[in-house]
């Protein structure tokens, strides 16, 4: 079956203007244009429109989107299954929420009684469900499965207050690390408290530390453009300073 830009975007629950602005950057373009100059789209367009707001539901940026179903690899088959698997982890993630402000509301009626530890388990399976997919094939395949599972029951079994500090380390290793940003010296005085900082914050989710691990880990936030984009968000070039200071702290050298 054939749709107009008007008919599609009505089928699709999306705007013409989207469709249109999708034609533009190459993501999505009609099949053909017929003599009026409308712009038609047939069945492989449907299934590509598909698969845009899959993962537009999932949280990807357009240009992320683009660069994986026009890649020659594209599997659409695989897409779908892996789409299938993330939407399961995010109806898990809102069971799990939806179960805790229902005890929290049967603790606050008196009917039950609810543990501290209770009060916070949805949000911790949140982000560690986050981590997985967002990080977890290429972490599981650096330090294998015992280590990243034996991280997520560390991040479980969290109390409050070790949730609350680890939060706070996290927002002072930005902090701190903005502020040597600026001084420009990784084995300076700012630099390497923030290195400390950020072992500090790692201890609260790894079994063990050790030095070559902690590089390893500062490598990737190098490497790996989602790691690199959190610490370069609000100042380019912040993932390899940190780099270079936590390779100095842990008298590490760089390959």
């Amino acid at each position: 079956m054939e749709y107009t830009i008007q008919k599609l975007a009505k089928l699709a629950g999306v705007s013409t203007r989207t469709l249109r602005y999708y034609d533009e950057i190459g993501i999505l373009k009609p099949a053909r244009i017929n003599s009026s100059g409308y712009r038609i789209y047939g069945s492989p367009e449907v299934d590509r429109l598909q698969q845009i707001l899959f993962y537009r539901e999932l949280g990807l940026q357009l240009d992320r989107i683009k660069e994986v179903i026009t890649s020659p690899s594209f599997d659409g088959m695989n897409a779908l299954k892996q789409h299938h698997e993330q939407l399961l982890d995010k109806r898990r993630q809102l069971d799990l929420l939806i179960t805790n402000v229902e005890k929290t509301i049967a603790s606050t009626e008196g009917r039950i009684k609810m543990t501290d530890q209770e009060k916070f388990e949805g949000f911790k399976q949140k982000m560690i469900d986050d981590n997985e997919n967002k990080y977890g094939k290429e972490i599981r395949e650096k330090y294998g499965d015992d280590v990243v599972d034996q991280s997520n029951a560390k991040l479980k079994n969290m109390t409050p207050e070790q949730h609350e500090e680890v939060t706070r380390l996290a927002d002072e290793v930005k902090e701190t690390l903005a502020e040597a940003l600026k001084q420009g010296d990784p084995a300076g005085e700012l630099a390497q408290k923030a290195a400390d900082l950020h072992k500090q914050w790692l201890t609260y989710y790894w079994s063990e530390y050790s030095k070559e691990a902690h590089a390893g880990v500062a490598q990737m936030y190098v490497d790996d453009e989602r790691f690199k984009a959190y610490y370069d968000s609000e100042q380019p070039g912040a993932a390899e300073f940190l780099r270079d200071a936590i390779f100095i702290y842990t008298g590490m050298k760089q390959e």
